[in-house]
This record gives C-alpha cells, sequence and structure tokens, in this order.
C-alpha cells in the first residue's frame, strides 16, 4: 500500500470564490472609526440630557455598543496576522469570525433593546426639545457618513469587517430615524414618529446582520460551503480512470476565505510512488479549478479502505 499525505496551499486560485487580499485593507482604519463613533456618543449623551430625548439616549447606547464591537473588531484583525505556532497549528485567523459572531449577537441585542424602548414611548410620550435633538443627530448622521465612508471600499474583504460596517450602517440609519423624529416633534410635536422609525431601522438592521451570524456559525461549526456539492466532488474525482474511489471527505472553511479538503482516496492499481503522486496532483488540480479549495490533505493508497462511507470519517 502506498500512502502519503500531502498539504497543498494556494490561497488564490482561479477557482476561488472570495479573491480577498487582506493586505489591501489597513486596520488602523477601525481605530479611527472607533474614536469617532466613541465622539458621537458623548455628545448625544449631552444633547439626550439636554433634549429629554429618550431616542437620542438610545442611539447613544447603540454608538457605544458599536464602537466597542468596531474596537474589537480592530484588535481581532491585529490578532489574527499572527503566524500559527506549536499551539494554533492553523493560526489566529478564527478570532476574526469569532469576532464577527460577537458583534453581529450585539448589535441584534441593541436593536431588541430599541424594540423595548420604542414601545415605551409609545405607551408613555414625553416632551422632547425638538431643535437640540435635531442638530445632535445631524452630528451623529454627518460623523456616521464619515466612518462609512471609511469602510466601504472593504466591507467585503472578511466577515469581521463587513459585521463592522453594518453596525456603522445601522448608526447612520438610526441617526436619520432620530432627525426625522426631530423634524416631526420640532415642527409638528409628533412624538410617535421616532419609535416607529426605529422599529422598522432595526427590522432591517437585524435582517441584514442574521446573515453575518449564520455565516459565523456555520464557519464556527466548520459546516460545509453552501456552494460546494459533497456528491459533484465525489462524482468528479471517480471519473478519473486512475482512482477507484474518494470517501471520508471533509470540506470546510478555515475563515471566510480559505476552504478547506481532507478526504481518503483510493486507486484503482497497486502503482508506483510517481505514479501515485501524478494522480494526486490531478485530483489537486480538479479541486481547485472545479470547487475553488485552495488547501488540500489527500491520503491516497490502494485497497486502504472499502469506501462505502462517502463523507464522513469514523474510527478506524
Amino acid at each position: 500500500m502506498n500512502q502519503s499525505k500531502e498539504h497543498t496551499h494556494h490561497p488564490h486560485s482561479p477557482g476561488h470564490t472570495h479573491p480577498y487580499h487582506r493586505d489591501d485593507f489597513k486596520g488602523n482604519k477601525l481605530l479611527w472609526v472607533t474614536l469617532l463613533n466613541f465622539s458621537i456618543t458623548i455628545v448625544q449623551v449631552i444633547g439626550g440630557v439636554l433634549s429629554n430625548s429618550l431616542s437620542l439616549l438610545s442611539d447613544a447606547l447603540h454608538n457605544l455598543g458599536d464602537s466597542s464591537a468596531i474596537f474589537i473588531a480592530f484588535l481581532a484583525g491585529k490578532r489574527s496576522k499572527k503566524q500559527p505556532d506549536k499551539y494554533k497549528t492553523f493560526g489566529y485567523k478564527r478570532i476574526e469570525i469569532l469576532a464577527a459572531f460577537f458583534n453581529g449577537i450585539v448589535l441584534i441585542a441593541i436593536c431588541l433593546f430599541l424594540f423595548v424602548e420604542a414601545y415605551e414611548r409609545f405607551v408613555d410620550p414625553r416632551p422632547i426639545k425638538g431643535m437640540i435633538m435635531l442638530i445632535v443627530a445631524s452630528f451623529g448622521l454627518l460623523a456616521n457618513l464619515v466612518s462609512v465612508l471609511v469602510l466601504n471600499k472593504s466591507k467585503n474583504k472578511n466577515l469581521n469587517i463587513k459585521a463592522a460596517y453594518l453596525h456603522l450602517m445601522g448608526d447612520t440609519l438610526s441617526s436619520v430615524a432620530v432627525i426625522i423624529g426631530g423634524v416631526a416633534i420640532w415642527l409638528f410635536n409628533v412624538v410617535w414618529i421616532d419609535p416607529l422609525v426605529t422599529v422598522l431601522v432595526g427590522m432591517y438592521i437585524i435582517w441584514h446582520t442574521w446573515r453575518v451570524v449564520k455565516e459565523s456559525i456555520d464557519i464556527l461549526m466548520q459546516a460545509v460551503p453552501a456552494h460546494i456539492d459533497m456528491d459533484e466532488i465525489k462524482h468528479k474525482v471517480e471519473k478519473l480512470p486512475e482512482i477507484d474511489n474518494i470517501h471520508h471527505i471533509h470540506v470546510w472553511k478555515l475563515d471566510d476565505r480559505q476552504i478547506n479538503l481532507e478526504a481518503h482516496v483510493n486507486l484503482t492499481d497497486n502503482v508506483k510512488m510517481l505514479d501515485m503522486m501524478q494522480t494526486k496532483e490531478k485530483v489537486e488540480s480538479l479541486l481547485r479549478n472545479d470547487f475553488g479549495i485552495g488547501h488540500i490533505t489527500l491520503q491516497m493508497g490502494y485497497n486502504c479502505c472499502n469506501g462505502n462511507d462517502k463523507f464522513i470519517a469514523t474510527n478506524e
């Protein structure tokens, strides 16, 4: 029996579904965005107290939570660049996934809190100084727009940056809601419009953020990427004349870009080592080009096991 286990790493293969380059994004942008958001929080707290606006105070809490989450994203991005070591042999890339998951959960929790606050405002509306509310909310909108523009080009580089961007979009929409409420209160004393818009914005944010949370959970649970068809992998590999079967297949994402695969491959003949290596290269090329899998580990053999189990590895 000839067996070999080989790692091949092609992070930018043609078939890769996420051709991102981590170095394109400068993590210091997140730090500047964090500082800007903290300044918004301070201004909104002061403005909320002066105007007696619960909406502004709630938005300040929203910004404070988002600022903390974005700062965590900044720290996670820095940590993720640390090289693998003997304790973390896969490296630290999944810190970004953990941060994206945490950020998403925090954002959803803040929206749920705002729903409760909105309900209380419906039930018990209070007099508000609309002009102060409008001025402070406008400052918040301007600062949030600057932050959104800073991260706009980098928002699709990874889940961590995307989660931070969604936080900022949520803040921007919240500021718009508060401005609408401020205008309505200042001109028409229509106090109920503020909690109404807040609820609508919160529903929009949760709808978008849940995608990030779900993808983060899938990566952390080592789920098969959504675009990968395990049956198709088996079918295409086994069409090669040198291959009897491929089994014990595992496909997962290390982070939101790098796709890994490991599997057992049974050959049709007891060939020489050189021929086996050539067959292995064929399989690896097929997996890279057809499925965008960049990190491949194959155990090659002849009659090494029966291959009845298509995907899940058993205790052997």
